[in-house]
């Protein structure tokens, strides 16, 4: 089984590239974050929580998000993998994908890391927040913080990824073509 986790910072493209990847090569896109927006247009409980916290620009409690992977993985599906828009963004978190996969007899082939200088992040997400709705990419603050956090809680995630030989760094920036052409390059070499 084919399994990429999609990583990089706010506003690098993972959501953009995901599904470019999710039909070049037939597999499920897992986006957190769009499993949280559904919770959080459809006001559940879980929604109105998921929200307070995004609007801070902090990161969703392992518990929902791991909570919310599983159930996409016991989902009944024929596909040849899975790709991680959003997840994981901890080491737990990864830990968690980990033992998730196990139980599925599979594991991660891949961490694609998108990188992206930090002015550049900001233009883009600040860019999107004009057409977006989103609250967490109309305010230059909340942006800041946003790319704090990835890079105090979610950076660290590189050298776990890293340590298994399963880090692959990808240029960023570029036309949208150009940069999954390196992403599916890197996939094809594995």
């Amino acid at each position: 089984m084919l399994n990429l986790v999609l990583f990089g910072p706010p506003g690098a493209g993972k959501g953009t590239q995901a599904i470019y990847l999710a039909r070049t090569f037939n597999l499920v896109h897992l986006s957190t974050g769009d499993l949280l927006r559904q919770e959080i247009t459809a006001k559940t409980d879980l929604g109105r929580m998921a929200d307070e916290i995004i609007s801070k620009g902090e990161l969703v409690p392992d518990s929902i998000v791991i909570s919310m992977i599983e159930a996409k993985l016991n989902t009944p599906k024929t596909t040849v993998g899975f790709i991680f828009d959003g997840f994981p963004r901890t080491v737990p978190q990864a830990k968690a994908l980990d033992e998730l996969l196990q139980k599925h007899n599979s594991k991660v082939s891949v961490m694609l890391c998108l990188e992206v200088d930090k002015l550049e992040l900001i233009g883009r997400l600040l860019k999107r927040g004009l057409t977006s709705g989103r609250c967490d990419d109309a305010d230059a603050a909340t942006i800041e913080n946003r790319i704090n956090v990835y890079n105090e809680k979610t950076a660290p995630l590189i050298n776990y990824y890293a340590e298994q030989g399963k880090y692959h760094q990808i240029q960023g920036i570029g036309e949208i073509d150009e940069i999954a052409a390196r992403l599916k390059e890197a996939v094809l070499k594995l």
